[in-house]
């Protein structure tokens, strides 16, 4: 089963009921694709508060356990969340994580204008210290992070970016962005807080999951749309969303082959 959603408001932000099967884009015997919503933790911080992890049970649809997460999405960052459905899907999705094999294209909006078209980013990563949690920071001593970007459209002070992590580090996108001196708009770690009506949101959105899948069949591919935020910011820099989700959709990166 496979279906579009709108995406709603910041969860944190609004005041309706929040309904996850709603937010199903992808459903078959193996895994779920959701939108999260921006302002959703997919697990218990040291703060308490609400997380994915309290909805989970109404996204059983007939099996006897709740669906896990296959990987993770930053609280604020919207979109794009496969889940596993039973042990050995779990098993055989975050392998597929792991291995790289999973093509994920996220979109952002960031401060400034980058003077080429499209990039790498290699640059370790490690936690800038013991007490500060997953905070992370540039370190030659870390592990390998390898981002690749592309320009898709630039505005007075800001430009738009399809992203592709070829690894899947913390805060990967945040802190490769921030080191070229473009951080994303609203992040308030990682140099591109601002102020945005209700306080700096985030502006990174998981746009696209590919999956790979087994016995020569076509991979699972999976489209989130852009959160009311992020729509919202680009409506009023004269941009047409939509038109920039398909230029993210069709921007090109390098492919990590299984190993």
């Amino acid at each position: 089963m496979s279906q579009s959603v709108t995406a709603s408001d910041d969860l944190s932000a609004s005041d309706a009921p929040f309904d996850i099967a709603a937010r199903v884009l992808h459903r078959d015997g193996m895994m779920l694709v959701i939108d999260k919503p921006p302002g959703l933790a997919v697990h218990k911080g040291p703060k308490g508060g609400e997380t994915l992890a309290d909805h989970l049970d109404a996204l059983r649809f007939g099996l006897p356990n709740a669906p896990e997460l296959a990987h993770r999405l930053d609280k604020d960052t919207s979109g794009c969340l496969v889940l596993g459905r039973h042990r050995k899907a779990l098993a055989e999705l975050g392998k597929a994580f792991a291995d790289g094999t999973v093509g994920k294209t996220y979109m952002a909006v960031v401060r400034g204008v980058p003077g080429e078209p499209r990039g790498r980013i290699e640059l370790k990563l490690a936690k800038r210290s013991p007490t500060r949690g997953w905070w992370m920071a540039v370190d030659p001593r870390g592990q390998e992070a390898i981002t690749e970007w592309e320009t898709i459209a630039v505005g007075e002070g800001l430009a738009v970016l399809a992203l592709s992590p070829l690894t899947g580090r913390t805060h990967q996108l945040r802190v490769h962005l921030d080191a070229i001196g473009h951080p994303i708009l609203g992040d308030s770690i990682y140099g591109g807080s601002s102020r945005l009506p209700g306080g700096p949101i985030l502006h990174l959105h998981s746009r696209r999951a590919v999956i790979p899948q087994k016995k020569g069949r076509d991979p699972i591919d999976v489209r989130a749309p852009l959160p009311a935020h992020m729509r919202a910011t680009l409506e009023r820099a004269g941009f047409d969303p939509a038109a920039l989700e398909a230029l993210a959709d069709a921007a090109v990166f390098t492919p990590r082959a299984a190993p």
